[in-house]
């Protein structure tokens, strides 16, 4: 099941090699052991903590970067004055399935000799001018949590782009076996398990109709919503393949007449369930508030306090999306 899930996925996301793990977190933290990446490695405060505590796992000091206003992606303009002796690497996230600005990125790692590892968690299916984001910097790394739109009901995966690279990743996950005696290297145990691969076998089947219907569901939110004072949400770039995995909307207080918390508390009232994601910032978490780069985030606070994603999954049905637009409406 490991081995055809693996296959299937290849196929259909139109990468060459990818390595299947238990969950993602495993495999953000095996790719960087992968890459052997040392000292500091440049992020994204606006994330899920795990991109963060990946980096942190490896004994490497994130160095927060801040993001775009158009997206929330690291802002790249911001990339190269964080860069140090100690950088080696620079961890970016494609947030909500954005993508990030791949070539500037590239650019500077070029330039600096550094190594890119997306963290893709969002990116599942995405692609740029008909080819997968998933194809970009060294290593990308999904996530197959139950809360993405693929779901293996926890899994995830690393993408890379040569097959000694792969049998490098295969031998990390999975305690360095080659065959029955030997081992190669010191692995852990990070491999997907059989029902789980299979889980995701059936998954598959249907991931192309789930996707159209959240399609469905975005372009009511973003036709009713759209001209409501206060209320903003992501555009939607040029030449890009979505999977509607999220709809983020961001509220500003003062013209919408309340805050974002207040939002969220009056949605939850009538037990509808919005999240504020990203919120609270990695970087005011305790571990890493202390950090020097954890100051002067501007962007990604103003993001953090106005964001709640409104409920988006396949078979939420056309009057509970009228009756989430029109609390937001009031």
């Amino acid at each position: 099941m490991h081995k055809e899930l693996e296959r299937q996925l290849a196929e259909y996301l139109g990468v060459e090699y990818i390595s299947l793990f238990a969950n993602g977190t495993l495999a953000l933290i095996t790719a960087l052991q992968a890459l052997n990446i040392t000292g500091e490695v440049i992020t994204t405060p606006y994330s899920f903590v795990a991109t963060t505590h990946s980096i942190f796992w490896n004994k490497c000091t994130p160095v927060f970067v801040d993001v775009e206003p158009n997206y929330f992606n690291i802002d790249p303009a911001k990339i190269e004055a964080a860069i140090t002796e100690k950088t080696t690497a620079i961890m970016p996230v494609h947030v909500y399935g954005n993508p990030c600005d791949v070539e500037a990125i590239q650019q500077i790692a070029d330039k600096h000799h550094l190594r890119i590892i997306y963290d893709a968690a969002h990116a599942f299916g995405v692609k740029k001018d008909g080819v997968s984001i998933l194809n970009y910097g060294d290593l990308s790394v999904l996530s197959f949590h139950a809360t993405k739109i693929y779901s293996t009901i926890e899994g995830g995966a690393v993408i890379c782009h040569s097959q000694e690279m792969k049998h490098h990743i295969d031998n990390l996950k999975n305690f360095g076996f080659r065959g029955e005696t030997v081992v190669e290297e010191p692995g852990i145990n990070a491999k997907m398990n059989e029902v789980q691969a299979a889980y995701g076998l059936l998954s598959l089947k249907y991931i192309d109709e789930a996707i159209a219907k959240r399609k469905q569901i975005v372009e009511k939110y973003r036709e009713e919503l759209k001209n409501l004072s206060g209320i903003s949400f992501l555009p939607e770039q040029n030449g890009v393949e979505y999977n509607y995995s999220y709809f983020p909307v961001f509220v500003d207080e003062a013209q919408y007449g309340m805050s974002r918390d207040a939002l969220y508390e009056k949605l939850k009232a009538a037990n509808i369930l919005g999240r504020r994601y990203f919120y609270p910032l990695i970087s005011t978490f305790e571990p890493y508030k202390e950090l020097p780069s954890s100051q002067n985030l501007t962007i990604a606070q103003k993001a953090a306090e106005q964001v709640i994603c409104l409920p988006l999954y396949p078979d939420l049905e056309n009057e509970n999306v009228e009756r989430i637009i029109s609390i937001v409406k009031q």
